[in-house]
């Protein structure tokens, strides 16, 4: 059996076939027949092996799904066992000691000072404090305009197509 390359290339020959007047119909329909044939078996095979694929990747799917759910029961057990650890520390007053395994201690968190705006609306910020942003294609605006009318400086592209298997 011919690989899908090997079968282009033999399509490709079989159209130069069809071109060329001293080769008679019944070679050129022989040919056609067998590239056809070969085709249809090579994407039958490829198809069974995308299903297979496709079963594989589901099941790894469910096992990933499965595993997050297990790191995140783990992730909030250990949340939890650390504020109430803290809440306790904080109500007894003891917010630093060591054990023999570990040392525990409450302590001021780094980085930037945590910054809360006291108003509702960014327009009320003086200009200085403001970023500025530069502007946003809205391409629904756009695909909609360019329905009703040409637009010098832009065009829809053509749609794309792909391969299902059913």
């Amino acid at each position: 059996m011919s690989t899908l390359y090997e079968l282009k290339e033999e399509h490709e020959a079989l159209m130069n076939m069809l071109y060329d007047e001293e080769v008679d119909e019944q070679t050129v329909l022989d040919t056609l027949e067998g590239i056809e044939g070969e085709i249809e078996e090579k994407a039958d095979s490829y198809a069974k092996i995308m299903q297979l694929l496709s079963a594989d990747m589901e099941a790894l799917k469910k096992e990933e799904d499965r595993l997050k759910r297990r790191r995140e029961t783990l992730e909030s057990n250990i949340d939890r066992m650390r504020r109430r650890l803290y809440e306790t520390m904080k109500e007894t007053g003891k917010t630093k000691f060591r054990t023999q395994l570990f040392s525990f201690a409450i302590v001021g968190n780094g980085g930037k000072q945590p910054l809360k705006l006291d108003v509702p609306d960014v327009s009320q910020i003086p200009e200085e404090f403001l970023i500025p942003q530069p502007p946003k294609t809205d391409n629904d605006a756009i695909r909609k305009a360019l329905a009703k009318q040409d637009l010098p400086w832009a065009h829809l592209e053509p749609r794309g197509d792909h391969l299902t298997i059913k």
